[in-house]
C-alpha cells in the first residue's frame, strides 16, 4: 500500500505530464510494431474516448487520426454534438457512420423488444427504456434486473426482468458495440491505421465491455489508468470542459442511464477507491470511514469487485487453441 494515508490522494498522479509523453510513446512503439501508421478512435463524446484521441493525436500527429462517430436511434442527442466538439479540439479527420440500418437488420431493437413485451406486453415503437441494477450498497438481497420502460405520455413504470429476458435483452444490445468495432475495423483497415480502445481500469478490471465489441483493440491506451485518472490526463491536455463535465452514461438504451444503475455499486470515484483498496489490502473499515460508509457496505462492495472479476475472466479470454501450432502454445489468450 502506498505511504500516503488512504483517500484521493492515492489517485493522484505524479506527473500528468509525463505520463501523457510515456503513454503516447508506448502507443507509437506498439503501432510500429503491426506496421501500422496511425490510429482509429470511435468517439461517443465522453472523456475516455476524447483522452484515448488526443493520446493518439500525441502519439502519431493529428493527420494519422481517425475519429469515427457511430450514432444509432438510442443515442443521447448530445453525443454526437460532444463527439464533434471532441474532433474539431484535436484538429482530427471524422467520418459519419449512422449504425441504426445495420442494427436494424440484424434485428437489434425487434429482439430486445421482443423480450420486454413478455414482460411489458404493450411496450411499443414509441416507447422508451433501460436495464437498472439495484447497488449492492442499497441492498443486501440477490441483485435482480429490472426493465424501466417509459411510455409516450412521459410515465414510467418498473418491472422485474426474469433471467431469459435479462440475457436476451443484453444479447441483442450488443449487436451496438459490436457493429461500431467492425465499422471501426473497416477504417482501421483501408487507412492501415490500428484500433485504439477507450476503456479505463475500472472498466477493463471490472469487465464493463462487450466481448468482440468494445472490449476488442489493437492498443488499450488508457486500461492501466483509473478513471479518476483519466480525468486527470484530461485536464493536462486541456480537453474541452463540455466534455470533462459529461458525466459517465452508457449512452446504450434509450432512456438516459448512469454507469452505476446498469453496472457499478458506486459512481467511479468511490469506485476506484474501492478498487484501489482491494489491490492494495486497504481494510474495509478505513474504505468505510472515508467513503462515509458502513463497514457492511463496503464488503459488499469488495465482493462485487471480486464477482465480476470471475466474470471477466471469459470477456478478456482470447480463443482456445487445443493443440500447437507451428510451435505456438496451445493455450492463448
Amino acid at each position: 500500500m502506498s505511504e500516503r494515508r488512504f483517500g484521493a490522494a492515492v489517485l493522484e498522479l505524479a506527473d500528468a505530464n509525463a505520463a501523457v509523453a510515456a503513454i503516447a510513446d508506448g502507443m507509437a512503439r506498439e503501432v510500429r510494431s503491426f506496421r501500422r501508421r496511425g490510429a482509429v478512435v470511435a468517439l461517443s463524446g465522453g472523456v475516455d474516448s476524447t483522452v484515448t484521441a488526443a493520446l493518439s493525436v500525441r502519439a502519431f500527429g493529428a493527420e494519422h487520426v481517425l475519429g469515427v462517430l457511430m450514432p444509432e436511434r438510442d443515442s443521447s442527442p448530445d453525443t454526437l454534438e460532444l463527439s464533434r466538439i471532441a474532433a474539431d479540439y484535436l484538429g482530427i479527420e471524422t467520418v459519419l457512420e449512422d449504425i441504426t440500418p445495420i442494427l436494424e437488420a440484424a434485428g437489434c431493437y425487434t429482439r430486445r423488444d421482443e423480450a420486454i413485451r413478455r414482460v411489458v406486453p404493450e411496450y411499443g415503437d414509441d416507447w422508451r427504456a433501460k436495464l437498472v441494477l439495484p447497488s449492492v450498497v442499497e441492498t443486501e438481497s440477490y441483485r435482480i434486473f429490472s426493465i424501466v420502460v417509459q411510455a409516450p405520455d412521459g410515465s414510467e413504470r418498473s418491472e422485474r426482468l426474469p433471467p431469459a429476458e435479462v440475457l436476451q435483452v443484453v444479447a441483442a444490445t450488443n449487436f451496438k458495440q459490436r457493429t461500431r468495432k467492425m465499422i471501426e475495423y473497416y477504417h482501421a483497415d483501408r487507412l492501415n491505421y490500428a484500433v485504439m480502445g477507450t476503456p479505463n481500469r475500472l472498466e477493463y478490471d471490472q469487465g464493463f465491455f462487450v466481448k468482440n465489441g468494445d472490449g476488442s483493440a489493437d492498443v488499450k491506451p488508457i486500461a492501466h489508468l483509473y478513471k479518476t485518472q483519466v480525468y486527470q490526463i484530461a485536464e493536462a491536455l486541456d480537453v474541452p470542459e463540455a466534455i470533462r463535465s459529461r458525466p459517465p452514461t452508457t449512452d446504450t438504451y434509450s432512456m438516459p442511464q448512469s454507469q452505476e444503475e446498469f453496472y457499478f455499486s458506486l459512481p467511479y470515484d468511490r469506485m476506484d477507491l474501492c478498487l484501489y483498496a482491494v489491490d492494495h489490502d486497504v481494510p474495509a473499515s478505513d474504505v468505510a470511514d472515508v467513503l462515509g460508509l458502513s463497514l457492511e457496505q463496503v464488503e459488499r462492495v469488495f465482493l462485487d469487485i471480486a464477482s465480476k472479476r470471475r466474470v471477466a475472466r471469459y470477456l478478456h479470454a482470447g480463443p482456445r487453441i487445443l493443440g500447437s501450432v507451428n510451435g505456438l502454445p496451445a493455450r492463448l489468450g
